[in-house]
């Protein structure tokens, strides 16, 4: 045995011995997790350092970018750890932001639509950063009931409220020296936002009934898919909560934007699911055109998992599949697809003379008439609209609602 094996089973020995204490000791099982939590992300924080060093990049997320198929989908240009997906411009962009703004402890607000991968991105700014040797703390705001968004950000003391029954500290003392994700910032209540203010300004936290100031060194990344913008002129969001979020924004594009990146992004899916379910799966050439035509509304995440179906409910001993051959679970999906995708590709033409938008017509009124135009082509079926237009149907719900088009009206 070398001397660096020896020196590595001590360093390891010392880590657990560590962890051992502080399991045996007199805290209380909130401290003891938290103390726990802290001495792993430390020891995470040497080994990542020894595998950079030695040229290894550390294990990939759910998008990350290993190696797919005949394609590869590694940046040669990136130099973050976690690589993404895709070799469009806009992916490269998004790289290069990254790995501007990791390097900095600037706040950063991630805006993208749902399902765009913006917890990565975060993570991949936090890989590179300062803080990375701390811990990642993500939080879905729009998750957490209102009444305890508080106690989940802040920490409460014992008998704050009913059910307090110990201290427990909050996702910024956790986060303490490393990185705070707040997924859908938008959502937070009025209330909680002037104190999550109050915190940034300070870096100090107060725990909910207590009143000892607890200082905290935590980086902050704020996501959303909500137009923040019009939410402050609203009054529903803060405004001067919303520029110390977004001193430096990164917005994520909608898979539909990502040319070229749905054939790599489906070779890492089929190369990551058929490892877990041990199958073999491949796709055929009419499948993959249907796949890489479509708009994909829920973008990576819908993709994800329209491939883990694939694999997963594919005709055991079939290897390829095609659109003849398809799971019947995922026939009626399919068929959606390619009518939505044919339909599509008609209205990518150019409009007839007579149906040209007059001139000085707002761009409120091209987006009202062209979604009623959707909702007409799909018997005002708001899933299939959502594909038409290649939005969410959340998007549609809430433009329906903005444009105040209502079916009856048109019948």
């Amino acid at each position: 045995m070398t001397k660096d094996q020896i020196q590595h089973l001590l360093d390891e020995h010392a880590s657990l011995e560590a962890v051992c204490s502080v399991l045996e000791g007199a805290a209380s099982p909130e401290a003891k997790l938290d103390d726990v939590r802290r001495r792993v992300h430390a020891r995470l924080a040497v080994v990542r350092a020894k595998l950079r060093t030695e040229g290894e990049k550390k294990p990939a997320d759910v998008f990350a970018g290993q190696r797919a198929g005949k394609e590869g989908i590694r940046s040669a240009a990136s130099t973050v750890s976690i690589q993404l997906v895709g070799t469009s411009a806009a992916m490269k962009q998004i790289e290069e932001a990254i790995h501007r703004v990791a390097h900095s402890n600037a706040t950063v607000l991630i805006r993208g639509e749902s399902g765009t991968g913006k917890e990565l991105i975060a993570r991949a700014i936090h890989s590179e950063s300062l803080q990375a040797g701390g811990a990642f703390i993500p939080l879905h705001c729009a998750a957490v009931a209102d009444t305890l968004l508080e106690s989940e950000l802040f920490g409460h003391e014992r008998g704050a409220f009913t059910g307090a029954h110990e201290q427990r500290k909050g996702k910024f003392e956790l986060a303490d020296g490393g990185t705070l994700f707040l997924d859908e910032i938008g959502d937070i209540p009025a209330t909680t936002q002037v104190k999550l203010l109050r915190v940034l300004q300070e870096k100090c936290v107060e725990r909910v009934g207590g009143s000892r100031s607890v200082p905290v060194n935590v980086r902050v990344i704020s996501a959303t898919h909500r137009d923040l913008e019009a939410m402050v002129a609203s009054g529903t969001f803060r405004e001067d909560l919303y520029y110390r979020l977004n001193v430096v924004p990164i917005a994520l594009p909608p898979l539909r934007q990502r040319n070229g990146d749905v054939p790599l992004l489906i070779g890492y899916f089929l190369t990551q699911f058929n490892r877990q379910n041990r199958r073999r799966i491949r796709l055929s050439e009419d499948l993959l055109r249907l796949m890489g035509r479509y708009q994909w509304p829920g973008n990576v995440r819908e993709l994800q998992n329209c491939v883990e179906r694939l694999v997963v409910m594919a005709d055991p001993g079939r290897e390829i599949v095609s659109l003849e051959t398809v799971p019947v679970s995922l026939r009626g999906y399919f068929a959606d697809m390619k009518q939505v995708t044919i339909a599509g590709v008609m209205t990518s033409a150019p409009p007839d003379e007579g149906r040209r938008m007059p001139f000085g017509t707002s761009l409120q009124d091209i987006e009202r008439a062209r979604l009623l135009e959707a909702l007409q082509r799909t018997g005002w079926n708001q899933a299939k609209t959502a594909r038409l237009l290649g939005l969410t149907a959340r998007q549609v719900g809430y433009k329906v609602k903005k444009y105040g088009i209502e079916e009856s009206r048109y019948d």
